[in-house]
């Protein structure tokens, strides 16, 4: 979903949401007062007709309804602009009062939120899925409350793997080395794999090919490992196997995510790692897709990554009990039912997951439930990681072009930052 989004992945794989208060923030009101919430929120859509944007208004005009004196001014940003454009929210003291985007680490190392128990009931506290309840903590106590999760799996074309001759999904990569120069030979005009490692997808598609080579981005302590051996070794297979053979885009390290869904969507890519947003692009797209476990270098992984996208309430406005009320509302099953449907993303909420593995309707996602239990996240409590995560967004994906020397400046400015803390 931009990390891990479930890998969240990452968002999955992975939309924001930010309530300002009206007036001088830290004041604080009283529930007698009328008060507007700033609500910030990430775009999951992919297009003007299915953008966040609606959902939240539509959220936002049927709180207010019922809580006349709350207003809710939403505010939606695309994934790939958020991060900067709160970060000068922030700096320039237009805080909002909620924010939904991809983590929260960062904010509680500057001590800008609420707890997630002052601003959730027991309720709806106990209603949200332990494992990511427990995700979004920062040394023991809950911050980061779970919005949406993910994972990642690995989507080919069955028509063009049928024109080329492929007969089942590739488990290894050279697997899927031989199915792309094959794709290359007999399918003109489709791109063999869809490669994002431009900003808005490079930390998540990284990751993979990272895990795929028993690498991935700290080590059993937590300590950053951008530039172990393995992660090397993976960047340089992409870069001599896929990248320079011609097998993915010409520049994969400008390429987002959303191009690559796109063209798979179109039929003009055949294989790449996706989360369960494409399941629905590529029925409009009258694709005929396949889901499969993703390939490693030795085989097919047991392990994928997942994403959850976050919400946070920050302190400065002084609003807890009306964003309380409004988180309440908020995360009530029949909001977070409809956005999940919408983008087909897994829910964080017990009632919700509930819903959606009874009601039948959502067959599509029963591989994806399968690989969360197994699913690797990024390192979601660690206060440094939204800073790192950014330089991998903004530089990470260069690494197919030198893959010792990206990764060893994105080493260097990972032990900065954790330094810096």
């Amino acid at each position: 979903m931009n990390k891990r989004s479930f890998a969240a992945a990452c968002a999955c794989a992975v939309g924001a949401l930010t309530l300002t208060a009206c007036g001088s923030g830290g004041g604080g009101a009283s529930q007698g007062e009328d008060v507007t919430l700033k609500l910030v929120a990430a775009d999951y859509g992919d297009k003007a007709s299915n953008s966040s944007a609606a959902y939240w208004k539509d959220v936002a005009q049927r709180f207010t309804a019922a809580n006349p004196k709350i207003k809710v001014d939403v505010q939606v940003i695309n994934w790939n602009d958020i991060d900067s454009q709160v970060k000068t929210m922030i700096q320039s003291g237009n805080v909002p009062d909620v924010l939904q985007t991809g983590g929260y680490a960062d904010k509680v190392a500057d001590d800008l939120l609420y707890r997630a128990d002052e601003v959730l009931s027991e309720k709806t506290r106990t209603n949200l899925i332990d494992s990511f309840a427990k995700a979004g903590e920062v040394k023991g106590v809950q911050y980061g409350i779970p919005f949406v999760s993910s994972a990642r799996a690995f989507f080919y074309n069955k028509a063009v793997f049928a024109q080329a001759g492929i007969t089942e999904a590739p488990k290894s990569w050279d697997d899927l080395r031989a199915a792309a120069e094959k794709i290359k030979a007999k399918v003109p005009g489709v791109t063999p794999y869809a490669l994002p490692l431009g900003p808005e997808e490079a930390q998540g598609e990284s990751l993979i090919w990272e895990l795929g080579n028993g690498g991935g981005l700290t080590d059993a302590q937590g300590k950053y490992t951008l530039n172990s051996q393995a992660n090397i070794e993976s960047f340089t297979w992409l870069k001599s196997n896929l990248v320079e053979p011609g097998l993915t885009y010409a520049n994969p390290a400008t390429t987002d995510r959303k191009t690559a869904f796109a063209d798979f969507a179109a039929g003009k890519a055949a294989m790449l790692n996706g989360h369960p947003s494409l399941i629905q692009m590529s029925k409009e797209g009258k694709v005929d897709y396949g889901v499969a476990p993703i390939p490693g270098r030795a085989g097919a992984l047991k392990s994928t990554l997942g994403v959850a996208d976050w919400m946070m309430a920050f302190k400065d406005n002084g609003h807890k009990e009306q964003v309380r009320t409004f988180l309440d509302f908020a995360y009530s099953k029949e909001n977070t039912l409809k956005f999940d449907e919408m983008y087909d993303l897994m829910p964080v909420t017990e009632d919700t997951l509930q819903e959606m593995t009874g009601n039948g309707k959502h067959q599509d996602l029963e591989p994806f439930f399968a690989l969360l239990p197994n699913a690797v996240f990024y390192p979601l409590g660690d206060t440094a990681w939204d800073a790192v995560s950014a330089e991998i967004k903004k530089s990470g994906g260069t690494a197919v072009s030198d893959p010792a020397k990206v990764l060893g400046e994105l080493q260097k400015k990972a032990q900065e930052t954790v330094s810096d803390q």
